[in-house]
């Protein structure tokens, strides 16, 4: 997303923080509304032209969203107004900036009923859990099945357990992959939920498990190389051999014995 689209999605995001708070409870009921709406935005080429080009008048383009929005939640229909209204660098950043905004409705929903942290451990589970089962990884977002198997699908592997926030999650990020990885949104979820928290998470994979002195040391490290306070998601993969890999977003500190082989065999061969 391009620095227009961003500054634009941004500046709703501060706005519709509050309006959700204040929600509370019907968090999930305006998050499904906006998950409506970006598919809509979604399958008409038409309509996104429409609410996003610059040659039309903010007006016209929240007339046109407040059509689309008809009987919906008059939350909704406000802060799409707001999206409409504003500037965007390519058609598609404005159902991606939707659908943000639709799981942050989810999350604050969680949040309110202290369930965020529940949420966030799910989350992490259900990614470990799809850990080397590939054929049910593209399953979950293969074209051949109908959105909704799919989504049902992603319920199953819950064991219909889960929270309703990690539920409604997981299930809308089978049906609407937007050409992502279901593990790849899952990790986008983890790293809003630590966002609400000032915080970024790093998936830690070690060859044994860490003491509590260990994990305790290895978060302050991260948190001066990665210049906020991080959570820790420690996982124990037996291949690894010596050392540990943590990742958080696109930073990837590996320390593991293999990578230094790996460097030093590179070195060699120069």
């Amino acid at each position: 997303m391009r620095a227009a689209s961003r500054a634009s999605q941004d500046a709703v995001l501060r706005a519709w923080e509050p309006v959700v708070t204040r929600a509370r409870g019907r968090g999930l009921e305006l998050a499904q509304q906006l998950f409506a709406l970006s598919d809509a935005l979604v399958s008409s080429p038409a309509l996104r032209r429409g609410m996003t080009s610059p040659s039309a008048t903010a007006e016209a383009k929240a007339a046109l969203a407040t059509e689309v929005l008809t009987g919906a939640d008059a939350r909704v229909v406000a802060v799409a107004c707001d999206l409409v209204g504003r500037r965007w660098s390519s058609e598609d950043d404005l159902a991606e900036a939707v659908e943000l905004l639709a799981r942050v409705a989810i999350l604050s929903a969680a949040e309110s009923r202290g369930a965020l942290d529940r949420v966030e451990d799910e989350i992490f589970r259900l990614t470990r859990a799809l850990a080397g089962q590939r054929d049910m990884r593209q399953a979950l977002v293969a074209p051949a099945f109908a959105p909704d198997k799919r989504a049902d699908l992603a319920e199953a592997i819950l064991g219909g357990q889960a929270d309703p926030a990690t539920t409604a999650l997981a299930r809308r990020a089978a049906a609407a992959p937007r050409g992502l990885r279901f593990v790849t949104t899952l990790g986008h979820l983890s790293d809003l939920i630590a966002e609400r928290r000032d915080r970024k998470v790093a998936t830690v994979t070690t060859a044994a498990p860490l003491s509590a002195e260990q994990t305790t040391r290895l978060a302050d490290v991260l948190a001066r190389v990665l210049g906020r306070e991080v959570e820790l998601n420690v996982s124990v993969d037996p291949h690894v051999i010596g050392g540990l890999r943590a990742q958080s977003g696109a930073d990837v500190i590996d320390a593991t014995v293999l990578a230094r082989l790996v460097a030093a065999r590179r070195e060699l061969a120069r």
